[in-house]
C-alpha cells in the first residue's frame, strides 16, 4: 500500500515557468499531484484564443490590468477580479496580468483547444 501526503505545499519560486497558449504558467497544483484541481500562476500579455471541452476555470487577478474576450463579450479586468470561464466558452486575456487560475477537473493541460 502506498501513503500519500494528506497535502501539497509548493512555492510559486520552486517552479520554473514556461509558455503556453495564455503566456507564462507556473503549475503550482498540477495533474500529477492527483488533487481535486489545478492551480496555475500565469503571466498574461496577449493569449491566443481558446476553449476548453471538459474543463472549467476560475481566474483571480492578483494584480495589472487587462482585457478578456469571452465568446461574443469583452470585459475589462483588474486586480482583485474573479472572472468564471465554464467549459467551451471561447476566451483570452490580454494586457498585463498576473493571474491565478484554478482549473477543474485537473487535466487542464491536454484540454486546450485554440481557435
Amino acid at each position: 500500500m502506498q501513503t500519500t501526503s494528506p497535502f501539497i505545499r509548493r512555492e510559486i519560486s520552486d517552479v520554473e515557468p514556461w509558455a503556453e497558449t495564455c503566456g507564462q504558467i507556473r503549475p503550482l497544483l498540477e495533474e500529477n499531484d492527483q488533487a481535486a484541481a489545478e492551480v496555475h500562476h500565469l503571466e498574461i500579455t496577449d493569449a491566443r484564443l481558446h476553449y476548453h471541452e471538459r474543463t472549467d476555470e476560475v481566474y483571480y487577478i492578483l494584480g495589472g490590468k487587462g482585457r478578456m474576450t469571452l465568446d461574443d463579450s469583452e470585459i475589462e479586468v483588474h486586480e482583485g477580479v474573479v472572472v468564471y470561464v465554464p467549459r467551451g466558452m471561447k476566451h483570452r486575456a490580454w494586457g498585463d496580468l498576473k493571474v491565478l487560475v484554478v482549473c477543474i477537473p485537473p487535466g487542464v493541460l491536454h484540454d486546450v483547444h485554440e481557435v
